[in-house]
């Protein structure tokens, strides 16, 4: 018999949090996020808290888990989007129906419960938090930044009367063998027209300190209409510019600014530390930490975090600089590939950049959408 319980005490947010790890272990695929993040969503003084409520699930069979879930009621999505939905996340399970079924049917008893209509997933907090779920390229190396799961969790959700809503593409990019120096000329043109230049600063809290704000700011602008984002808080802004610390490389950061240094576009990357952090489940013990310095400082790999650009310059040419300066940053240290993280598959305008690179689309994951049955009442 299967039973689902609501997570409360310390043993069974530790259990929560370890599940994935047990589950995927020896899968060269998954990388684990930070395990001092996971356990501090349980916190009161979690960053989320002001802005939604938060439920998490354990399934257990024969007094052993098989598989987790957690509920989010975000009301800051829920109000600029006006819509009445709980995201799901944090999703795992042995491969049985009757597990996922036994989850989500706790989720929906909950999110009815709220008075809510649909729910959505995998969706976190934010769109910065771990999204989608993979359908496509098990075999690839996960990104720190995204969530791997076994092919057999599409079957699961969409047994649970779940349906597609929106997919994204995930990307390698390569430098080409040849650089096209048009991308230079144009660049140095654009540059000159609009009196704009490059960032040249190279300390990397002096950057953060200097720029962080403006950084929000274009997000927001740039990201403000796609797919279910949420306004940033102070406290996220907080908690991203803390992670940015750790991994930032001011080798891969490209920032535009015009002449009242202000910034007009930019593209944030990061060394792949995914690899660093396998072994130890997450956790920043000694050896991990000594792993993601080595790998920041010789990175193989990197990830693009975030591409901005403000609304008034979209249209300038100015994407053509950030061609060239990708390219040449690939070129240049190099580093084996790019990996691009989730594209919405109909953002033709950020896709269509990659198509100037040696472009390989390898992963492709989905948010699902169940709208929630309103139970009619017996006749006696």
């Amino acid at each position: 018999m299967i039973q689902v319980t609501e997570v409360k005490t310390k043993k069974q947010i530790k259990e929560f949090i370890e599940f994935p790890l047990r589950l995927y272990k020896g899968v060269p695929s998954f990388v684990p996020p930070l395990y001092a993040d996971e356990k501090s969503l349980f916190s009161d003084r979690c960053i989320y808290n002001d802005q939604a409520e938060t439920v998490f699930f354990l399934a257990t069979k024969d007094g052993k888990t098989v598989g987790r879930i957690s509920g989010i009621l975000q009301r800051s999505a829920n109000k600029k989007w006006n819509q009445k939905r709980v995201r799901f996340t944090r999703f795992d399970a042995i491969d049985d129906p009757e597990v996922a079924h036994a989850l989500f049917d706790k989720l929906e008893s909950w999110a009815k419960a709220k008075g809510m209509e649909e729910i959505v997933g995998l969706l976190g907090y934010s769109d910065m938090d771990r999204e989608g779920l993979l359908i496509e390229g098990f075999d690839e190396p996960s990104t720190f930044e995204e969530q791997y799961n076994y092919p057999y969790y599409q079957a699961l959700i969409e047994g649970c009367g779940f349906d597609k809503e929106v997919d994204w593409l995930e990307h390698q990019l390569r430098a080409p063998k040849v650089l096209d120096e048009r991308f230079r000329t144009i660049s140095e043109k654009m540059m000159q027209k609009y009196n704009l230049h490059m960032c040249a600063e190279t300390n990397t809290n002096v950057f953060l300190k200097k720029y962080a704000d403006q950084f929000f700011e274009i997000i927001d602008l740039t990201y403000g209409d796609l797919y279910q984002t949420v306004p940033f808080t102070d406290a996220m802004k907080k908690s991203l510019i803390a992670s940015f610390r750790m991994i930032i490389d001011m080798r891969f950061v490209r920032v535009i600014l015009d002449e009242n240094d202000r910034i007009v576009c930019f593209g944030l990357c990061f060394p792949a530390i995914g690899k660093a952090l396998q072994k130890s489940g997450g956790r920043l013990t000694l050896p991990a930490i000594f792993k993601v310095l080595k790998t920041v400082k010789h990175p193989e790999v990197i990830d693009l975090g975030l591409v901005g650009v403000l609304p008034e310059y979209a249209k300038k040419g100015i994407v053509t600089m950030f061609i060239w300066e990708m390219m040449k940053m690939l070129s240049d240290h190099g580093v084996e590939y790019l990996e691009t993280n989730l594209n919405l598959e109909e953002n033709y305008s950020i896709r269509n950049l990659w198509k100037n690179f040696d472009v390989r689309q390898h992963k492709r994951r989905r948010s699902f959408l169940k709208k929630l049955t309103t139970e009619e009442p017996s006749e006696s």
